[in-house]
């Protein structure tokens, strides 16, 4: 049996104790649930502060460790099921369950249910977040600060239109690997617009070209859905017009498909597959 290892907790030395009969380890191990604690961290190919990021948490979002190691975490991402290091600093214990979600594209917690307070964090669309207390117009969230409320929906609230969040990115640098609004990849654009949208996302293009949605033709292209490259994935915004988190302009941009079709195409060649989420 085939286990992609992006998406599979084993390695020959240790694997999760879910695996046993399935993959082989020297060891099987009960994963340990922990929960990120700053606005955003990195989940690395290796233990390394320096390491590729190959995917990136949220405040709030659950990470399952099975091993600790000279500051770094080995686990796997319980959103979208990556495997990888995320520093230990980043992760506690799970407190108290989420109530809420970042809704607004970015967001300061504060110190003090007042804007003049000190921030206490910049925080990223979908995060998620247990409010605790309320004063004013002001949430207080457990183990962060006071945000301003209408900037969270509740657990169970969420937009209608995938292509009208992607937009709200426009301008947002380009990070290999991010998912936070203040820089993002091709894949982590998606990936954060279906979220928002109270939908399930893979995290990287090929997993979301074979298997996201169903598939169509290019003549049916319409709003919101997806046209795949080998390593690439746009959103479209019309039948003409592509919203994308691009190396070529190094952030999220809104061109013509027919654009993206031949600077891309001189390159990969004709898109893989055309996919509606």
């Amino acid at each position: 049996m085939s286990f992609d290892p992006r998406l599979t907790l084993a390695r020959p030395d240790l694997a999760a104790v879910a695996l046993e009969g399935l993959v082989r380890a020297d060891l099987f191990a009960e994963p340990r649930r922990m929960v990120v604690t700053t606005p955003s961290t990195a989940l690395r190919k290796a233990p390394a502060p320096d390491a590729e990021q190959w995917d990136q948490l949220l405040f709030g979002e659950a990470f399952d460790v099975l091993e600790e190691t000279g500051g770094f975490c080995w686990g796997q991402a319980a959103r979208d099921g990556y495997v990888g290091f995320v520093e230990s600093a980043a992760l506690g214990p799970v407190g108290a369950s989420a109530t809420h979600r970042v809704s607004a594209i970015r967001t300061y917690a504060f110190s003090a249910p007042d804007i003049k307070s000190k921030p206490v964090g910049l925080y990223s669309l979908n995060a998620l977040v247990a409010v605790e207390a309320r004063e004013g117009r002001f949430a207080k969230v457990a183990d962060a600060g006071w945000f301003v409320e209408a900037h969270l929906a509740p657990l169970g609230e969420f937009d209608s239109d995938p292509a009208a969040v992607a937009e709200r990115f426009i301008g947002a640098p380009y990070q290999w690997g991010g998912r936070e609004s203040l820089g993002l990849d091709c894949s982590g654009l998606i990936q954060q617009a279906l979220y928002a949208c109270g939908r399930s996302c893979p995290r990287d293009t090929d997993m979301q070209a074979a298997g996201l949605g169903e598939p169509i033709s290019p003549d049916q292209l319409r709003r919101g859905d997806l046209v795949f490259w080998k390593g690439h994935v746009v959103m479209m915004l019309d039948a003409a017009r592509i919203v994308h988190a691009n190396a070529h302009f190094m952030d999220v941009t809104i061109e013509p498909l027919a654009d993206a079709l031949a600077r891309i195409g001189a390159v990969y060649g004709p898109p893989t597959a055309f996919r509606r989420p």
